[in-house]
């Protein structure tokens, strides 16, 4: 089996790319900001740090899995690379596995550094570490699980502008699809109400990955949540790969 090897040398590239560190960089120079802002307001500055903290760890891990994500397969192609892999006796879905497992361990490493420095940012203000924190954190790293998967599907029959265009649009989506479910049930309009129904429960929900209003406030989070949105992520996971690896068996490269 190669799956490890493919694994393995995905996040070795990844890790490699500069434009991952100017990322990551970035991510914790405005984690740190928020030791500045926080000097802005009179009060609760704790609950400001913690919530510009877990959007930057999201929205920097989201940047991430696509812009890092899209260029996996690609970047095979571009330099031919792709023909030398697939002459081999690898199954094309271990090389889409390999390539998906490769980028989770880099995001993973990401995440564990930011997360860091956003504890230190948070004991530099007192602040108590609650179980809901840690939570949120393993909730962004699902919800990183499934951009991810989206940008594998995506990259396996399309181009890297659209694979970003795509992924990026059902991000925005994902974390609106209640919204427009309400707003659709509210019209006058039969397919209005189907198409926000259809919207809401074909597209992933992403908003169930959301927990920064949970840790500001101090709420606990109940084993029943953490259960029902880890199996959502990874069927949603699991339904994303079989079709990339659907996709991608039947591509050709020539």
């Amino acid at each position: 089996m190669k799956l490890y090897p493919i694994c393995i040398n995905t996040f070795r590239e990844t890790v490699r790319d500069r434009i991952l560190y100017s990322l990551l960089a970035f991510a914790l120079l405005m984690i740190g900001s928020t030791v500045y802002l926080a000097t802005l307001t009179i009060a609760e500055h704790v609950k400001l740090v913690t919530d510009f903290g877990l959007a930057a760890i999201s929205l920097f891990g989201v940047i991430v899995a696509i812009f890092v994500g899209i260029g996996l397969v690609f970047k095979e192609l571009d330099k031919r690379t792709i023909y030398t892999v697939l002459s081999k006796p690898i199954p094309r879905y271990e090389f889409v596995l390999g390539k998906y497992l490769g980028l989770l361990l880099t995001l993973l490493v990401n995440l564990t550094i930011m997360a860091t420095g956003f504890i230190l940012v948070l004991k530099l203000f007192g602040d108590v570490l609650t179980p809901s924190l840690f939570w949120a954190i393993y909730f962004i790293y699902l919800e990183l699980m499934v951009i991810t998967a989206l940008t594998i599907f995506f990259s396996s029959f399309t181009t890297p502008t659209l694979s970003a265009m795509f992924t990026l649009g059902l991000f925005v989506i994902g974390h609106l699809s209640l919204d427009l479910k309400l707003l659709g049930a509210k019209s006058e309009s039969l397919m209005v109400r189907y198409l926000s129904k259809l919207i809401y429960y074909s597209l992933p929900n992403l908003e169930n990955f959301n927990l920064k209003g949970v840790v500001v406030y101090q709420m606990s989070v109940s084993p029943e949540k953490i259960l029902l949105v880890t199996g959502y992520g990874l069927l949603y996971v699991m339904v994303l790969l079989v079709l990339a690896m659907v996709i991608f068996q039947k591509r050709d490269f020539k």
